[in-house]
């Protein structure tokens, strides 16, 4: 064994992603009777589990908290350039959604540390270079795919915000920042921007979380497709409504603490919502596979 230079370690790890999302492109859009033959059999559970499921996806964080902040620095990172530039080419309509993206998109920026609490589980001893374990999975193809889906869905999200503020204070860019916040709080063309905008993000937020509550650990953890994945998280939604809702809450509450010192919060609470996400699957979804429509159970 010798040691490898980070060039090498990088082209190796490009090298088995690539191979993965091959096999990986087969298993979202190949044999059907393959791979949903089997859909997952769900459990509900009580909003007061989500306790057991943050306390464990803090003990993760714990367990691992230098690698897993050195590996999640990139969320404060990308949210300072996101936020210069909006400043910077004059597009302080956009911060906000841009800021509140995070939650549409966080469900695939978080694969690497579902892999971490995953290998962890196992009793495996990890570090950071271990969350990149996900370019060598049989479902990278799946989960590429489920993840460029997401960020089709922010995408769409920042094209309907700046078509809110065109109908409401817009069309024209704000001349200043200033000038932008005080016609958002003191105008009704600013409050019908609010109100409309939150509305619209309200949908954007539920379809996301419906769909990809427990899908990228679902992909992680089993062969199954894209399709069955997103079925089987929209099923744990709808028989876990008033759970999810109050998840939801957590993770926008999260972000926002997260993000309101220059975006620095995010380097944790990104970590351990990841880490908490899998331990949500693990309470949602029940081990081994039911045929569809088998019935749910309660945890």
């Amino acid at each position: 064994m010798t040691i490898r230079n980070p060039v090498e370690w990088g082209a190796d790890q490009f090298r088995e992603g690539t191979h993965a999302a091959g096999s990986g492109g087969h298993a979202a859009y190949g044999t059907k009777g393959e791979l949903n033959s089997l859909v997952p059999g769900i459990c509900r559970i009580e909003p007061k589990d989500l306790r057991e499921v943050l306390r464990k996806g803090v003990e993760d964080f714990g367990a691992y908290r230098t690698d897993v902040i050195f590996l999640c620095i990139i969320y404060p990172i990308v949210g300072l350039v996101l936020a210069q530039v909006a400043f910077g080419r004059d597009m302080f309509q956009l911060l906000f959604p841009l800021a509140s993206g995070f939650a549409l998109i966080g469900p695939f920026a978080a694969i690497g540390l579902y892999e971490m609490s995953r290998r962890r589980e196992q009793g495996v001893t990890i570090n950071w270079a271990d969350a990149f374990g996900v370019l060598r999975s049989p479902s990278f193809g799946s989960i590429l795919a489920l993840g460029l889906i997401l960020v089709g869905i922010f995408l769409l999200w920042l094209l309907s915000a700046q078509a809110i503020y065109a109908a409401t204070l817009g069309p024209e860019p704000p001349d200043s920042f200033g000038t932008f916040v005080r016609d958002v709080f003191t105008t009704s063309a600013g409050w019908a921007m609010i109100v409309i905008g939150v509305g619209v993000g309200f949908l954007f937020a539920v379809l996301v979380l419906a769909i990809s509550v427990i899908s990228f650990p679902l992909l992680l953890d089993r062969k199954v497709g894209v399709a069955t994945a997103i079925y089987t998280s929209v099923r744990v939604a709808a028989a876990n409504p008033t759970t999810m809702a109050a998840w939801g809450m957590v993770i926008v509450c999260g972000l926002v603490v997260g993000s309101i010192p220059l975006f620095v919060g995010l380097a944790i609470v990104m970590p351990v919502l990841g880490h908490a996400t899998w331990h949500l699957y693990r309470k949602t979804v029940r081990s081994g596979g039911s045929a569809a429509g088998s019935s749910d159970q309660r945890s």
